[in-house]
This record gives C-alpha cells, structure tokens and sequence, in this order.
C-alpha cells in the first residue's frame, strides 16, 4: 500500500482532515503527524516531521500545507534529501514529479481551493519521475 505523510499548521487543520479522508478512501495509508486543532503552532514543526518520514523511507511520499504553503515548504527542503515543491496547479504537480523528482507536495490553504489541492495531489501522486537528463539534475540541487 502506498504510504503518505501529512502534515499542517493550524489555517490547514480542516483541509488536512477533509484530505486525510480523501486519500484514505483511495486506498492511501495516510500517517498524520498533526496538527491535530486549530490552535496556533509554527508551521516548521510539521514540514520537519513530514520531511524527515519521506527521506529515511518511512512514507512514499508527503504532503503539507500551511496557509500560503511558503513557509511550510521551506522548513521541509530543510531536511536532506526532501524535494517539497509549492504547486497550485496540476501542471505545477505534474512536471515537479516528471522533471524534479519531488517527494514533497506543500500547498497553501488559503491560495488553493479544496477541490483543486485534490486534483493536485492526484496529478502528484500519480506521476513518475522521468528520469535521464533530469537526475543529473537532481543530484547538482544538494550541496
């Protein structure tokens, strides 16, 4: 079964949980790493924790969002070895996956609407890496 990670600040609580459900009924095993209210947090906490399940292997891949998904993704391409990209359109998913090889999705909750983040996150899941020209790529992005 495919595994996710999830994670928010408290302007994502909400999309979280209504997203949680949706990838549950896909059939994703979906570990969430809070936040768990709408009670104020720093949102690094959890682009920290997201990140550091997708790049030891826990998960295949993460998701996290904050209210701009800036913020959040920053924290997260902390982590070596985490690729978090910001996408607000499906074309942004679909070529941060084919050209980036990304293993993050950040979103931002109060720049994308809820049933775009789902299609989003479809295109990102369901989109390979294209490999070739593009890992030598990759492998210049770590320092």
């Amino acid at each position: 079964m495919y595994k996710i990670a999830i994670g928010c600040d408290h302007a994502a609580f909400g999309e979280k949980e209504d997203l949680k459900e949706y990838l549950n009924q896909g059939g994703y095993e979906v570990y969430d790493v809070g936040t768990d209210s709408l009670e104020s947090v720093d949102y690094p906490i959890y682009g920290h924790k997201v990140a550091d399940l997708v790049v030891n292997k826990k998960v295949d891949k993460g998701i996290i969002i904050c209210g701009s998904g800036i913020g959040i993704s920053i924290a997260a391409n902390k982590a070596k070895g985490a690729r978090a990209a910001l996408c607000v359109t499906s074309m942004h998913a679909e070529m941060s996956r084919k050209h980036n090889d990304a293993n993050i999705l950040a979103l931002g909750s109060r720049m994308t609407k809820y049933n775009l983040m789902k299609e989003i996150i479809d295109v990102f899941l369901c989109t390979d890496f294209e490999g070739g020209r593009h890992l030598s790529r990759i492998n210049m992005i770590e320092l």
